[in-house]
């Protein structure tokens, strides 16, 4: 059996989660939510998330878990070969983690903040506050990449990679990435974005770019 994943396409964490598991060559029994009919509102998936977010993933053996920063380095530690994605020495983890943590709680916490506003509260334009709360990831982002750095946690692609990647695909449609502002940040992104797993978020990506489109003037 292979573990099955709760989801909608265009979410950043979902997307993550599906470049996760190209890249270990996992297939996942794709579970779409029905959100508008209040599918996440159900007994059963409360069950299994009382959060009622999506990704949720299920493991074959019955194991239940959602979040992607927490699902992506479950796999990872799961379903990996080896551990460069998710590494077992300790300081290198923790940086990863560090940036895992970023992720969730400061840049998909700006983007989702946005994306919120203009599908459920009639935003038709962003604001200067907008634009300024998705730079703020950008800048940090580029601090991140100092050094010379190539990726999000260091010498080597980890999986901080792939959960920022997801969400900043969805920051950089609301707030195009400015390459003169942020070059290392522009440089990272075409370079993830051109990883083969990177071919797993493109559909849903293209479905989150309609859907913003179709709601702001």
């Amino acid at each position: 059996m292979a573990p099955t994943l709760y989801m909608i396409p265009p979410s950043p964490p979902v997307r993550s989660v599906l470049m996760t598991a190209k890249a270990l060559g996992l297939t996942l029994n794709e579970k779409i939510i029905n959100f508008p009919a209040g599918e996440h509102l159900q007994p059963e998936y409360l069950k299994l998330n009382p959060q009622h977010t999506v990704p949720t993933l299920v493991d074959d053996d019955g194991f239940a878990v959602w979040d992607s920063n927490a699902i992506n380095p479950y796999l990872i530690g799961k379903y990996a070969k080896d551990d460069s994605l998710y590494p077992q020495d300790l300081q290198k983890r923790a940086i990863v983690d560090q940036r895992l943590h970023f992720n969730g709680s400061v840049a998909f916490g700006a983007v989702a903040g946005i994306v919120r506003c203009i599908l459920y509260e009639g935003k038709t334009c962003l604001d200067d506050n907008d634009k300024t709360r998705v730079e703020q990831v950008y800048a940090f982002l580029e601090a991140f990449l100092d050094d010379g750095k190539p990726w999000m946690a260091g010498d080597c692609l980890t999986v901080a990679d792939y959960n920022l990647y997801a969400t900043v695909s969805a920051g950089d449609v609301l707030v195009p990435i400015d390459g003169q502002k942020y070059p290392k940040v522009a440089t990272w992104f075409d370079k993830v974005g051109n990883l083969p797993e990177a071919e797993a978020t493109k559909k849903g990506l293209a479905i989150f770019e309609s859907l913003i489109s179709s709601k702001l003037q």
